[in-house]
């Protein structure tokens, strides 16, 4: 029996995220470290909520982000792997079959190399996945739901990731 090509999981995007918390030089350090890390050139995040104990408020520049998609997104995706010892825990995936993880220390990417200008920071990896015809629920016209059969479920997600990567799930 031939496998159904529509139900192929795949990669829709990653995003490597770092909240900085403030604008100004540590700003700059991240993007420059995100930059060294994804090949990519990242884009700033705003706040979007007011929170006066920790002196934020709203449009103030606190983080930075890149998203990858394609050949880049796995290329960057195996690396990111490597730096957890292709292990990640079960509940860092949600219901929809995306997953997220963090890395403590950017030096532990394969590719990364240490410089004492811009120190120690630690990023946010958040994997996206989908099927073929996902687009249906972004398209502007005739918009519509993904049926609850062609859902990705977090099995899934697991299988997906345990074939393509070699990723052990705790």
């Amino acid at each position: 029996m031939a496998e159904n090509k529509m139900k192929k999981v795949r990669i829709e995007k990653v995003t490597v995220n770092m909240g900085v918390g403030q604008t100004g030089d540590e700003l700059k350090k991240a993007s420059t470290i995100l930059e060294q890390i994804t090949r990519a050139k990242p884009m700033l995040t705003k706040c979007k909520v007011k929170q006066p104990e920790w002196g934020l408020r709203p449009g103030l520049t606190i983080g930075t982000k890149v998203t990858l998609r394609g050949e880049p997104a796995e290329a960057f995706l195996k690396d990111a792997f490597t730096a957890k010892a292709n292990k990640i825990k079960r509940r860092n995936f949600d219901r929809s079959g995306n997953f997220g993880f963090g890395i403590k220390e950017y030096i532990d990417m394969p590719k990364a190399k240490y410089d004492p200008k811009l120190g120690i920071k630690g990023f946010d990896v958040l994997v996206t996945l989908e099927r073929p015809g996902f687009r249906v629920k972004r398209r502007k016209i005739a918009k519509a739901r993904i049926h609850g059969s062609h859902l990705i479920t977090p099995d899934d997600a697991i299988d997906f990731i345990k074939q393509k990567f070699g990723v052990e799930v705790e």
